[in-house]
């Protein structure tokens, strides 16, 4: 990823609201269930306003970073502006095939939980590389464009 993935910004804002402690959230997008996750006390919840709706958890120091409030919404879902970016790469077939992965498979997500990926999809990391995680094809084209 860093010697061959691009820096890509988000460019549609979310709706989030804070987590209850315990909660589960199962992320779904255009491809089927991609991972689950619990939040603990002080997380968000965060809903992309993708085709797929898919929510997912940030602990609230990467929330904070990431986004800022634009209007208080209805319902405790409020509107965020994305200000975070990422350094992605697609998943090809070649480059499954040179790491000798299927064209489906899973990983461990940074909290623990296995995180479905596909050919075609992208992992993505923040540009510290801290995390890597999954973001589907159909997902990442409609909330990520390249950095400037």
């Amino acid at each position: 990823m860093k010697k061959q993935g691009a820096l890509y910004a988000k460019k549609l804002n979310v709706l989030a609201r804070k987590a209850i402690a315990g909660e589960s959230i199962r992320t779904i997008t255009d491809s089927g269930l991609e991972t689950v996750n619990e939040a603990e006390e002080g997380d968000f919840i965060v809903t992309n306003k993708t085709s797929a709706g898919e929510s997912y958890i940030l602990k609230p120091d990467v929330f904070q970073e990431k986004y800022r409030l634009k209007r208080t919404g209805e319902g405790g879902m409020d509107e965020y502006e994305a200000r975070g970016k990422a350094v992605a790469l697609e998943l090809t077939k070649k480059m499954l095939a040179q790491l000798g992965l299927p064209d489906h498979f899973y990983f461990e997500a940074p909290w623990k939980e296995p995180m479905k990926a596909c050919a075609g999809d992208f992992l993505a990391a923040p540009p510290d590389f801290s995390e890597v995680y999954r973001i589907g094809r159909k997902e990442f084209f409609e909330t990520y464009s390249k950095a400037e």
